[in-house]
């Protein structure tokens, strides 16, 4: 994750505060990953920064190919705002397959894999 974020320059985020998770089993049957937040109000309540939690629904992902994964999980960070703050960002307007795809050439591009 953290060469991906490096790699495609999302300086807003901090890998750090980047949590990756692999889960099982969900009845949905598109959803391979998934971007949660951790809103403002519990980051006051718990006296906590920003954490975003990115997490790959494990008998879905893993088939997938290595380009696949990576197009995966970029889509995933684009749905965290530049504000870092502990919103979402929605599809519309931010996240389209083709912004998916230049990013994934801007990526293999540096080679960093």
């Amino acid at each position: 994750m953290r060469e991906i974020i490096e790699g495609l320059n999302f300086n807003y985020i901090n890998p750090d505060q980047v949590i990756c998770f692999r889960s099982y089993g969900t009845k949905s049957p598109h959803v391979h990953a998934r971007c949660w937040s951790l809103p403002r109000i519990w980051q006051k309540a718990l006296g906590v920064k920003p954490h975003y939690v990115i997490e790959v629904i494990s008998e879905k992902y893993d088939s997938l190919t290595l380009e696949q994964k990576k197009k995966l999980l970029i889509h995933e960070l684009l749905h965290i705002p530049k504000s870092f703050r502990g919103g979402l960002r929605p599809h519309k307007g931010y996240i389209s397959s083709r912004i998916v795809e230049e990013l994934y050439r801007k990526l293999e591009n540096k080679s960093f894999f």
